[in-house]
């Protein structure tokens, strides 16, 4: 098996390499690099990653439903390696869910299952590559995705405008999604479409656009810890769109499937992802989380995560946009 694995990892690698650096980088750009790697250095964070992956699938074997760690694209990554380059959120307060006095949430009876996807106003996945966006990638997604619920058309909006214009963030270095959704909000800054500004996955002088130029702007939004409320946030999740969360995603660099109800705490949020669903109908009920790590990553780019627990952190910080 494992000369077949270390073959499968060199595939990965040469895979990663065209995908991440194909590019380049600019020389202002800062963010971790990981490139150039001995085949050497590759092949022990392999090793490393098939002995990690045993470990992490034997803790909870009874578990039908619990997650399950395998070979990804990150295989060839020591953790620290992949958490300086792809975990790049930077957690901020959020206030705590006043549960007694919130009225602006709808009072709705929760159905078993609900996925704004199935009402075609989510965008598909999208790759960050090796770019610490994931702060700007979510903020974006829940602006495209609360336009489509008013019923403008679902688009593509520009993740590489919050990335240059950001001025309180740091580009492809990390963010806050608090801070993004600040200067949102503060400025009227409206995004265009990706068409207009695409990805670069690296930091690059902002693009200004005239007043008159047609965009997405936002009118506010809303933040709160829910945790030990997240019946009412799956309310938030019906009332208002998609949510904004930041999660402890360390374990998510060897995730291929499942419901991940272990291996992440709270309290050491890292990596900002897009809430666009629940589902209650099995044993155990999970939401249902948007990733900006491909396709090839997870459940076809989503990660699904027990509701209840606050697992890794899943209602600590927890945003909505209003449009």
């Amino acid at each position: 098996m494992e000369p077949r694995a270390l073959r499968r990892l060199w595939l990965l690698c040469c895979c990663c390499c065209c995908c991440c650096w194909g590019r380049g980088a600019s020389s202002g750009a800062t963010f971790p690099r990981i490139w150039p790697r001995s085949r050497e250095r590759q092949a022990a964070a392999f090793r490393e990653s098939l002995n990690r992956h045993r470990y992490l699938n034997s803790l909870f074997p009874s578990e039908n439903s619990t997650a399950i760690y395998g070979i990804n694209q990150f295989s060839y990554l020591f953790p620290d390696e992949f958490k300086a380059v792809y975990l790049r959120s930077k957690p901020s307060r959020f206030p705590r869910y006043p549960a007694e006095a919130q009225t602006s949430i709808s009072n709705v009876s929760l159905p078993l299952r609900f996925d704004w996807r199935d009402k075609h106003v989510v965008t598909q996945v999208r790759n960050q590559q090796a770019c610490g966006g994931c702060w700007a990638f979510s903020v974006v997604g829940a602006v495209e995705s609360v336009y489509a619920i008013k019923g403008k058309p679902l688009e593509d909006l520009s993740v590489q405008q919050v990335i240059d214009c950001s001025y309180n963030n740091y580009g492809c270095n990390g963010g806050s999604v608090l801070d993004a959704l600040n200067w949102l909000n503060k400025t009227q800054v409206k995004l265009v479409q990706d068409s207009e500004y695409p990805f670069k996955a690296q930091n690059g002088l902002c693009h200004y656009f005239s007043d008159s130029h047609s965009g997405f702007s936002i009118k506010g939004y809303s933040a709160h810890d829910f945790s030990d409320h997240e019946d009412e946030m799956a309310k938030a999740l019906i009332t208002f769109g998609p949510l904004v969360v930041i999660v402890d995603a360390v374990s998510w660099q060897d995730y291929l499937g499942g419901i991940i109800q272990h291996h992440c705490s709270s309290g050491e949020a890292n990596h900002a992802v897009l809430i666009t669903g629940f589902d209650k109908t099995g044993s155990t009920p999970y939401w249902i989380v948007r990733n900006s790590w491909g396709i090839s990553w997870g459940v076809d780019g989503y990660a699904h995560v027990k509701m209840g627990g606050n697992i890794c952190g899943i209602a600590d910080s927890v945003s909505a946009v209003f449009v």
